[in-house]
């Protein structure tokens, strides 16, 4: 049984990781290399478990018990010593990621199971970066954590069937629904998610039509809760570029080629909420959704 869980990376994929396994009584590390992050990172949990209080699906006594199952911790090797699970959350870059398995592999017991919230990098080559490939896993959980269901597993070329069957059973006590992918560049999630995203870009660059228009027409016309523009936004436009270079280089096919603009917004560091402006203008404290001025007429 699983009752140890480091989660490596405080930001918002590893606070939303944290608050889920703790809500389901796991003893959760928090580990990120800055003790200001790990601090934010408790907060954000709190706020969102008030949420939860407001919609009456936990207790205040229950807030309190799920926060004392946090533990945070700056140094990698002491936060994953005693760990049976660790989740990977850090930033969509394979080399931190190889650096930071190895260093989890050196100091994790020898039963424990690695696994990556990765959206597309290999979990192959993630596996080949330890002495443990068998045990390497993907665990590639949705944003928000604690509200989206999905959780897409992924075995990588050595992933032993007992180390898939422990995930896939560990992801339905924490309340969510896993779903099984081979590892392949973007795996099933992103290989279909991106193209249309990218092609909704395009489709701006190219003056078809306007931001609004683009994301009415997919909202109203194809039922998806949000436009795929204001989808971009909110992963996070250079997320989104990450991941189709990652579909360009792996699969060496022009569909996967970055539309232009998203390289140059990425460049200006427009990346979406988390900078304040995208495709729409983010203000704080205002939930409107505002067309940036940049593609206005």
């Amino acid at each position: 049984m699983i009752k140890n869980v480091s989660v490596i990376g405080a930001g918002t994929m590893g606070n939303g990781i944290a608050h889920v396994f703790a809500q389901h009584h796991f003893n959760v590390t928090l580990i990120d290399i800055s003790e200001q992050q790990l601090q934010k990172a408790i907060g954000i949990i709190s706020k969102n478990l008030d949420r939860q209080i407001a919609k009456e699906l936990i207790s205040e006594e229950q807030k309190a018990v799920i926060l004392q199952h946090i533990q945070t911790e700056t140094d990698i090797s002491e936060g994953v010593a005693t760990a049976q699970l660790v989740v990977e959350a850090a930033t969509e870059n394979e080399s931190i990621k190889l650096q930071l398995f190895k260093q989890a592999d050196e100091a994790a017991p020898p039963d424990c199971i690695l696994a990556s919230n990765t959206s597309s990098i290999s979990i192959t080559r993630i596996a080949a970066a330890t002495q443990r490939p068998q045990q390497v896993i993907g665990m590639h959980f949705m944003n928000p954590v604690p509200v989206m269901k999905l959780v897409e597993v992924i075995n990588g070329y050595t992933t032993s069937n007992y180390v898939t069957g422990t995930i896939v059973e560990l992801s339905k006590q924490l309340g969510k629904t896993p779903a099984l992918a081979n590892d392949y560049p973007g795996f099933v999630a992103n290989r279909i998610l991106m193209p249309m995203i990218n092609e909704a870009i395009y489709t701006l660059h190219e003056g078809v039509a306007d931001v609004e228009a683009i994301d009415t027409i997919m909202k109203l016309g194809m039922a998806h809760p949000m436009g795929p523009l204001q989808l971009a936004d909110f992963i996070g436009l250079d997320v989104c570029l990450s991941i189709l270079q990652v579909l360009y280089n792996g699969f060496g096919s022009p569909k996967y080629a970055p539309c232009p603009l998203l390289v140059n917004m990425v460049a200006s560091k427009k990346l979406g909420v988390k900078t304040g402006e995208g495709f729409y203008t983010y203000l704080p404290g205002s939930k409107d959704l505002v067309v940036s001025d940049k593609f206005r007429k």
